[in-house]
């Protein structure tokens, strides 16, 4: 087993967060890829491009607390709608190809012209890092992966989930699942914010069936991952506790860990100064 590099945040964290400074001017609009018009946003200018890849509670307007930390750092701030997620649709007229996540980024990677870029990923957005990672490892500088269970399918890594996931548990209301206590207890208008970009994350009708992945991920899988990988959680996810991310962060190699106490599953937005400077903090070394 190879040894497990910890970061353990221990930041005086606060929910009442002040106003974010004015994000870059972003560019809104879609790519018209192999059966899919493809919704993203893009910062531009010549800044080395960080992607970004939501949970499946989210879109790419779930990242408005990190869109100005980002640029303002210097970074190219790229995200996109995943397939049912957002504004992103179906391809006009004709068959529809079908295709994985990692392949409509790497082709959002090929229309924008993108040299190699940082990865960020967090909870559903996590399986997709990962599933990128092992497909197209010369694309990236480094790939972050945040709240995530990651798509595992190991019997006994499933097993564990069920028995701190009991059945009850996915009948909770979204935020309770994905917001951590202290958050919602601290910052009603937050998670009220949270909620709204939840309701309207998808388009209206019938959502379509989850993407498949290219890769069957396991534990074995994930040892030949040698990108530089930062994995975060929070203290009180429910979905990917510590021990949780323990597992990952004891396969792949070299990769770091931190723990924000008291965030939930959505660390990006209960806490994002202490996300952005976490990720930033990371992404700068490589």
């Amino acid at each position: 087993m190879r040894p497990l590099v910890v970061l353990v945040i221990l930041a005086c964290a606060t929910f009442f967060q002040a106003p974010a400074p004015p994000a870059a001017s972003m560019r809104e609009t879609y790519a018209e890829l192999p059966g899919v018009r493809l919704w993203y946003v893009d910062s531009g200018g010549d800044g080395v491009p960080v992607v970004f890849l939501h949970a499946a509670t989210g879109s790419v307007r779930a990242w408005e607390h990190q869109v100005p930390a980002f640029t303002a750092a210097g970074y190219r701030f790229i995200a996109f709608d995943r397939r049912g997620f957002g504004r992103t649709a179906p391809a006009t007229g004709g068959a529809q190809p079908a295709s994985t996540a990692a392949d409509d980024l790497h082709a959002l990677v090929d229309h924008l012209r993108l040299d190699r870029v940082h990865l960020v990923g967090t909870a559903a957005g996590g399986f997709v890092a990962f599933d990128y990672a092992l497909s197209f490892p010369r694309q990236l500088r480094s790939v972050v992966v945040a709240n995530s269970i990651g798509g595992v399918i190991d019997e006994e890594y499933l097993a564990l989930g069920r028995r701190i996931r009991p059945p009850a548990f996915n009948a909770l209301p979204a935020d309770v699942r994905e917001l951590g206590p202290s958050y919602r207890a601290a910052n009603p208008d937050g998670t009220k914010r949270w909620s709204e970009l939840e309701r309207t994350n998808r388009l209206a009708g019938e959502p379509p069936p989850p993407q498949t992945m290219k890769n069957r991920i396991t534990f074995a899988l994930l040892q030949t991952i040698d990108t530089p990988t930062l994995l975060l959680t929070g203290g009180a996810d429910l979905y990917a506790p510590p021990p949780v991310m323990q597992l990952f962060a004891a396969r792949i190699k070299g990769a770091e860990s931190a723990v924000v106490p008291d965030a939930g599953h959505s660390t990006y937005w209960e806490q994002p100064d202490v996300f952005n400077r976490t990720v930033l903090a990371f992404i700068r070394k490589h």
